[in-house]
């Protein structure tokens, strides 16, 4: 029997049952506490094991009369800690011709074991199957003894990760460099060197039959809503799947509308972007084996907002916040504005803008909505290119492909010089959105956006806006409006939405998610100035 077996049968999607059917499987199998039989345990274990080369049994004899083996997993252990702190200890025990334990009474000996043998700060007690597979799993090392129905696990977890470094996809020019890693213990003392409060709270739970993947759901007591906490455990207690990967798993298995094109769950490598977020009532979790972050609830104006927004000053951010809103315009938009224009309502434009945008157009076979479908299709392609190629071959790709793609479709007459530059805008446009999710929907709006322009002309363009704006309206992040706070209009919030507000004028929390604990500072932090000197 493998390990597979102890897992379950396959499970089809379509059938219920089989679920309850594994779960009782696993039950049964992992449900069965040590016997004390040396022999028989460790056979039944190396069965669970069996054709695992990377499980390592390394069986040995306490004081030369009692039998014991080590289990671990070569690969997440540290070998110099188990040679010098777990083996050396035990095999030393008796070589004085005493030993030691040979008065002590077998079910109090993992005691003694614990305390003054093996130097190992964390050790913890189990007593069933399913305990020694899963702390095995995990890197943990196991000790069994014979006669003792007890087995000690054995903190030596260590294997390779990658250092903390600045994060590639959320770049600042001012702020920390620090982001997350893969490792889930070195993301949470990340974000407890920020926070060094008891209120600071991660509570651990596991999501994945197969890859048993360790979660961690932070947030503040005292500041986080009890109701919002509860429907998070709620709806991570819910999954129920074969293995979680990465954080996007677990972003698609607990959304409101899973079937909308915007991001519900924000997402971030930053952790002074999750604290900045735990400040404000919200709830962060951290799943192993990725440095992606998830962050609930969330906002549509959130996603549109800098962690270096905080960081400089607040004209500054301000300003930045609404080119941010400008260029969001015009990538959605842009490309069906000129569609609609140069098809429909051509006395829109300026005589001279005219005359020069059908000279352009003059050698074009294609209709506007064909030429702006060419392009946009083009540049998309080489973007996705660039970014699958390696870095230096990808760089090249798209910034050449592009320029040379583009004067040649000009020069052959297939696009007008002036949608080439639309489209350029358009591009730049949607590479300034802070948060990647955000802009991957923009980018895929801009296509039936697009497809009304060149149907109704600015009728289309108004109609397919309306239907954007309603869906957003209906929208929830746990409960949270999407397009909060301007609907429902909260003028309190309006200071960290268009603008962004100088530190001591944002005294209070949202009211969205800070109902709990609403003041965030004390009210007379205003900068006064200095008394004249005498």
């Amino acid at each position: 029997m493998g390990i597979i077996s102890w897992f379950g049968k396959k499970t089809s999607n379509s059938n219920q049952s089989q679920y309850q059917e594994r779960s009782n499987h696993e039950k049964d199998c992992y449900g069965e506490q040590l016997k004390g039989n040396f022999h028989s345990d460790l056979e039944q274990l190396k069965k669970i094991f069996e054709r695992s080369s990377d499980i390592v049994f390394r069986e040995f004899q306490l004081a030369g009369i009692q039998n014991g083996v080590l289990i671990f997993l070569d690969g997440l252990v540290d070998n110099q800690i188990i040679d010098s702190d777990v083996i050396k200890p035990l095999l030393n025990v008796g070589k004085n011709g005493t030993f030691p334990y040979a008065t002590i009474p077998l079910k109090e000996m993992e005691s003694f074991l614990r305390d003054p043998l093996i130097y190992v700060s964390q050790i913890s007690i189990g007593n069933t199957i399913k305990e020694i597979v899963d702390h095995i799993l995990s890197g943990d090392t196991i000790l069994l003894l014979d006669g003792i129905n007890q087995a000690l696990f054995i903190k030596a977890q260590a294997w390779e990760m990658r250092s903390v470094e600045e994060p590639a996809t959320e770049a600042v020019i001012r702020g920390p460099r620090e982001g997350f890693t893969e490792n889930l213990r070195t993301n949470t003392s990340l974000i407890r060197r920020r926070l060094k409060t008891p209120q600071l709270k991660m509570e651990s739970m596991t999501v994945g039959r197969l890859s048993k993947t360790e979660i961690a759901m932070t947030y503040l007591e005292g500041i986080a809503e009890q109701s919002l906490i509860a429907e998070v455990k709620e709806r991570l207690n819910r999954i129920d799947i074969d293995a979680i990967l990465e954080s996007g798993y677990i972003e698609e298995l607990i959304q409101d509308n899973p079937y909308s094109v915007f991001p519900q769950v924000n997402n971030t490598e930053r952790p002074d972007k999750i604290v900045a977020n735990l400040l404000e009532g919200k709830i962060g979790i951290l799943i192993d084996n990725t440095p992606f972050a998830l962050i609930v609830p969330v906002s549509f104006f959130e996603m549109l907002q800098s962690s270096e927004d905080y960081y400089q000053h607040y004209m500054v951010s301000t300003i930045i916040r609404w080119l941010r809103l400008f260029m969001l315009a015009g990538a959605l938009l842009l490309p069906s504005l000129y569609i609609a224009i140069t098809s429909y309502h051509q006395e829109m434009l300026p005589t001279t803008l005219l005359l020069s945008v059908a000279s352009s157009r003059e050698t074009v076979p294609f209709p506007a909505i064909v030429e702006a479908l060419i392009m946009e299709v083009s540049f998309e392609a080489l973007r996705e290119a660039g970014v699958r190629l390696p870095r230096p071959v990808g760089q090249a790709v798209s910034i050449v492909g592009a320029l040379v793609i583009g004067q040649a479709a000009v020069q052959a007459g297939i696009v007008s010089s002036s949608m080439v530059i639309i489209v350029s805008i358009t591009g730049i446009s949607s590479f300034i959105f802070p948060v990647f999710s955000q802009g991957i929907a923009i980018r895929l709006l801009r296509f039936p956006m697009m497809a009304c322009a060149g149907t109704l002309g600015l009728y289309g363009i108004l109609v397919a806006s309306l239907i954007l704006l309603i869906h957003m309206t209906r929208l929830r992040s746990f409960g949270v409006p999407y397009l909060s706070p301007v609907a429902p209009l909260d003028f309190s919030s309006l200071k960290d939405t268009y603008v962004r507000a100088p530190w001591w004028k944002m005294v209070d929390r949202s009211d969205q998610t800070g109902k709990q604990n609403r003041k965030r500072m004390n009210h007379f932090m205003r900068p006064r100035p200095p008394k004249p000197r005498n």
